[in-house]
């Protein structure tokens, strides 16, 4: 620590170096009379010295509303999304996913939750003003095999998907070597994935999104009914584990997730998503929907609601995405199709 840095009386920092008191740590684990015995001294020249390091730890660490809102620069993380790679749907989400936090995407089988993380992982390797971020993905399968060939076919269409993206941007993309395939079967292949192997990435830059394809999978036979407390504080590992690489590195998390039927009244209640009258809600419980930051909810429906704008050719294939909750969002929804080309929205 360079103390002459700090705006100090020389005679302090000539103590400071005496006493080889090397970092702003060592000052603040001692007592004011244990820094007047082995610095020697006064009192009035100790409640100096901790008023200034205590400053120089504060300054800029503290920001009140009205900073923030002045200052759209700063913590940029707050403003900025990953673009979804469709206007319908990034207007849903008023924007695309945020870049800190954990964003679940909920729903049954065939609802197309793999083919909005498989576009996602696309997106993420855009440039800034397109809604990307210049960056790689992570993609973990915890159950299935990774759809390689289906990456393939939405890379072939981005030209035809993007049609907001000038064609020679997307020739100079290599979408397929920079996204990473991880496969983690149990829970402490995934455990060792999200510690050491993502966060080696992350560490140099080479991704920017992780996605977790699914989350429920690695709960599904590890653990009984008898295992409750064991299986939440699992969980809540993991969710603290994930929040902590989102929150160093700016990438957003997205977990894809299962559904189950609510069989009973005070679960019905609290259902969010109805399939064709069947209510369902999604898997692993209350304790990992406190590690959330956003749930979508997926649906595929085979007679949508009449609605201006949905042509007749989208019977039978339209699913519905839905804000079950998010700090910045309302409940609402938008149509959508899976295409060859990808994922579109149905204004």
């Amino acid at each position: 620590m360079d103390w002459d840095q700090f705006d100090l009386n020389p005679k302090v920092i000539a103590a400071l170096k005496k006493a080889d008191i090397k970092s702003i740590k060592q000052i603040l684990n001692l007592s004011g009379a244990d820094l007047q015995r082995l610095m020697k001294l006064s009192s009035a020249d100790i409640q100096c010295l901790l008023k200034t390091v205590s400053h120089a730890l504060r300054r800029n660490s503290m920001l009140t509303a009205l900073q923030l809102y002045q200052d759209k620069d700063h913590l940029t993380s707050q403003h900025q999304k990953l673009s979804l790679g469709c206007s319908v749907l990034d207007n849903l989400l008023k924007g695309g996913i945020p870049l800190v936090g954990i964003t679940e995407l909920a729903g049954e089988s065939s609802a197309g939750k793999t083919q909005i993380s498989l576009q996602l992982c696309l997106c993420v390797q855009y440039p800034y003003q397109y809604g990307g971020l210049e960056s790689g993905a992570v993609y973990i399968c915890t159950e299935d095999v990774f759809p390689s060939k289906r990456l393939q076919q939405l890379i072939d269409q981005q030209h035809k998907l993007r049609a907001d993206v000038p064609a020679e941007i997307i020739q100079k993309i290599k979408f397929g070597n920079s996204i990473f395939v991880e496969h983690a079967a149990d829970l402490d292949t995934f455990h060792n994935c999200i510690t050491k192997r993502i966060s080696l990435l992350l560490t140099r830059g080479m991704v920017r999104l992780v996605v977790i394809d699914s989350i429920a999978a690695l709960f599904r036979c590890e653990f009984g009914v008898s295992d409750s407390v064991m299986k939440a504080r699992y969980l809540q590992t993991f969710g603290a584990q994930l929040h902590s690489l989102s929150t160093k590195f700016r990438t957003p998390i997205m977990c894809i997730n299962q559904v189950t039927d609510a069989v009973s009244e005070s679960e019905a209640a609290q259902c969010s998503c109805s399939v064709v009258g069947n209510r369902v809600s999604p898997a692993l419980g209350i304790t990992w929907a406190n590690q959330l930051l956003m749930r979508l909810m997926v649906s595929r429906i085979s007679q949508p609601e009449p609605a201006p704008g949905v042509a007749s050719c989208h019977a039978g294939s339209v699913r519905t995405l839905r804000v079950d909750f998010a700090p910045h969002l309302p409940p609402s929804s938008c149509y959508y199709t899976v295409t060859l080309e990808g994922v579109k929205g149905i204004k």
